[in-house]
């Protein structure tokens, strides 16, 4: 789950986002993170003494450049939040943070919605159809999602508020799956594209027939299956889709009641999986794409008696229909099917809001729920106001839709086609993961492969892709952070976390110069007090430095925007934000991550300075230090104590030197942060800034880290 809770939340949606949880949990790769939480308890306090931290100057773990590294991302709001937001107050105190680059992020993408970049557009049917944007004819400020009206998800990760058409009710209403993934726009075979729905019933049931009312086209071809293991989409793993007994099925259209036979005992997941297409156009029709893939209107699963069908399925026009997933969807829709609770903010305010610094910008291009003609218009339109474009991410989050990797790589060719016919010196990228701790499990393909990132590197190396994928992208929420007991442990563990994923992007296939960037990243998911008290600080500082040192190439905090708090389903009132925002979006006081990015772009790194080099370090599970070398050639370390009750005292060696002169610091911690707790009217008190202090270094210097702090030291070494 990435962020269902950040728009969710501040529309009062806490209760629908709570009953799609199942729908939205983190993919681990290795182990749970339970298991990384357990290891980290495991690990004793250290006894009162010093800590010596050991610097390799011989040991180069990476360079980077703050500009690129140190980025915050902005995203939809509820509407007409955009206006309220981006003023020049809101702009400056943003700014006052140090962030530097913008990755725009795509709440549409989420929430199963076509984004409109621009009013200006045409459908390909009057008011109805498969749109394009064009050039706005005045600056945007607002822009708008489209709910598809041929979706099969019951609700989603965004805001929950739509529903299947495949069990609403009405044969008046149909999912249909997307055209693009057919081989009239893959050019090949649909057998490597099959398309399925899917139901969880919720339960183990009894299960013996189907009853499918077909819209147009139909599958003359399908096979309904059940799944052996406890959860098809995150415990991939551990089951496999098995047929009824009754096998393979033929279609002609119309409703059909198949017998399939008992598999001998109750199901709860089942799958329909569609092989072959009528290719049958629908009356009137004037458009090809209406044609393509196949149609459901609505589907029945249950058992015969004497004759009588006994659907276990709910149908109904709402959320609390019979959950069904669908293996894509149609982006047809109509002008009609706007939403009107939430907004992205048009790409002019952001862009002309200041925000970005002038820096290259990553942009979205709307791509599981729209066509390859939008984004090529969007990134048309961007070139010619000149927006200097740093890279492009394609779609977003594609595992928490539970597309194939096969599917994703086939529509991400088309695009990547479609913007490098505008600009071939585009960097793309993607896949844009959800907040996961390592790869995503899919269903094997025929070689038994269940990896996500091998099979998409497969797909594009397969037909002559790779150099398409220009950066390798992933979100990163790493805790839950329901329990207060557990805060010190997920401190401990984060470093590891994600240093473990990062690497292990390169182990499944990531080539070594393919950059990785974690295009969100935030303490949780769960929109919680956690990150607005110390501990947001202290892991954030530490998150940047461990993925640098794993040899991530930056990340852009999650969000940028001042966010009211909200009731969080899992502890007090949370926001994202490095700025504590009113009911008016206007930002106010600076929260604990506000000053962990301050230390990090105004101490640890100099802006605009140039290429920072990172080297290596001993630490302790509770003290960590990722020391620089800057481009006038001092020295800055950064230094975090995870530990929350005990202050540290360490010693620097940098191999046989040490600081020399004046050493200055600058610490945040504990003592220079609190978050009073008082529901939505939460604040922090003392509220920074962090305490400044100069000192002599020398061999053996004593340096005092309070607990819960991070703290730069900056200076020269000694010849």
């Amino acid at each position: 789950m990435t962020r269902a809770y950040a728009l969710g939340l501040t529309l009062g949606l806490i209760a629908s986002a709570a009953a799609a949880a199942h729908t939205h949990q983190a993919h681990p790769l290795r182990a749970p993170i339970a298991t990384a939480r357990t290891a980290a308890l495991a690990q004793a306090r250290p006894a009162a003494g010093l800590i010596a931290i050991l610097i390799d100057p011989a040991h180069e773990l990476a360079r980077f450049t703050p500009e690129i590294a140190f980025g915050a991302g902005v995203d939809g709001v509820p509407a007409p939040a955009v206006p309220k937001i981006y003023t020049p107050a809101n702009v400056a105190k943003m700014l006052a943070a140090g962030f530097g680059p913008v990755s725009y992020r795509l709440y549409t993408e989420l929430s199963v919605q076509d984004w409109h970049w621009s009013p200006a557009g045409t459908f390909s049917d009057g008011a109805q159809g498969y749109w394009t944007s064009g050039a706005p004819a005045t600056k945007t400020v607002d822009t708008y999602g489209y709910r598809l009206p041929r979706r099969g998800n019951t609700g989603d990760q965004g805001n929950n508020d739509d529903y299947s058409r495949l069990d609403d009710g009405s044969a008046a209403t149909f999912w249909k799956s997307n055209p693009y993934l057919t081989h009239t726009y893959t050019h090949e075979d649909d057998a490597l594209h099959l398309q399925w729905v899917l139901v969880d019933l919720g339960k183990p049931t009894a299960i013996d027939t189907a009853r499918i009312a077909w819209g147009t086209p139909w599958a003359t071809n399908f096979v309904v299956q059940y799944w052996t293991g406890p959860d098809p989409f995150y415990g991939a793993d551990t089951g496999e889709w098995v047929n009824f007994p009754a096998g393979p099925q033929t279609g002609t259209g119309g409703t059909a009641t198949v017998a399939l036979g008992q598999p001998g005992h109750m199901v709860r997941f089942v799958r329909v999986l569609l092989t072959r297409a009528s290719g049958t156009c629908p009356a009137a029709s004037t458009d090809p794409r209406d044609c393509m893939g196949y149609a459901i209107a609505e589907l029945g699963l249950g058992t015969t008696a004497s004759g009588v069908f006994d659907d276990a399925i709910v149908h109904r026009a709402d959320n609390r229909q019979t959950a069904t997933y669908a293996s894509s969807t149609d982006p047809w829709h109509r002008a009609a099917d706007r939403v009107t609770d939430q907004e992205q903010p048009g790409l002019d305010i952001v862009l002309d809001s200041g925000l970005t610094r002038a820096l290259p910008v990553t942009v979205p291009v709307p791509m599981l729920y729209s066509t390859p003609e939008n984004a090529a218009a969007e990134i048309r339109y961007l070139k010619a106001r000149g927006t200097n474009i740093a890279r492009v991410e394609l779609g977003e989050e594609p595992d928490g839709q539970f597309i194939v990797p096969e599917d994703y790589a086939a529509l991400y060719i088309q695009w990547a086609d479609a913007i490098h016919a505008v600009d071939p010196a585009l960097v793309l990228g993607g896949p844009v993961y959800e907040g996961t701790l390592g790869d995503v499990f899919a269903w094997p393909d025929a070689a038994g492969e269940r990896s996500f990132t091998r099979r998409f590197l497969a797909s594009l190396a397969a037909h002559g892709h790779s150099a398409d994928l220009g950066f390798f992208s992933f979100e990163h929420y790493p805790f839950d952070a329901c329990s207060r007991s557990q805060v010190q442990a997920d401190l401990l563990a984060a470093p590891g976390l994600i240093a473990d994923v990062t690497r292990g992007w390169r182990a499944l296939g990531v080539p070594a110069t393919t950059p990785i960037y974690v295009t969100e990243a935030n303490y949780s998911a769960g929109g919680n007090d956690f990150a607005q008290r110390i501990e947001g600080a202290v892991w954030l500082a530490d998150f940047y430095g461990s993925l640098l040192s794993a040899g991530g190439a930056g990340a852009f905090f999650y969000e940028y925007e001042p966010i009211p708090l909200s009731p969080s389903a899992c502890h007090g009132y949370g926001t994202y934000g490095p700025l504590l925002g009113n009911a008016n979006y206007v930002a106010g006081k600076p929260l604990s991550q506000y000053f962990a990015v301050q230390l990090l772009t105004h101490h640890w790194t100099q802006r605009g300075a140039g290429e920072h080099r990172l080297f290596g370090a001993t630490a302790t599970p509770w003290v960590g230090a990722y020391p620089v070398q800057r481009p006038d050639g001092s020295w800055a370390v950064l230094l975090i104590n995870r530990d929350l009750k005990v202050a540290h005292d360490v010693t620097l060696g940098f191999g046989a030197r040490a600081f020399a002169g004046s050493v200055r610091g600058t610490v945040f911690g504990a003592a220079q942060y609190l978050w009073v707790e008082a529901g939505a009217n939460g604040h922090p008190s003392p509220d920074g800034p962090a305490a400044t202090f100069v000192t002599t270094g020398g061999a053996g210097k004593i340096y005092t880290l309070p607990k819960a702090s991070a703290t730069v030291l900056e200076g020269a070494l000694a010849p």
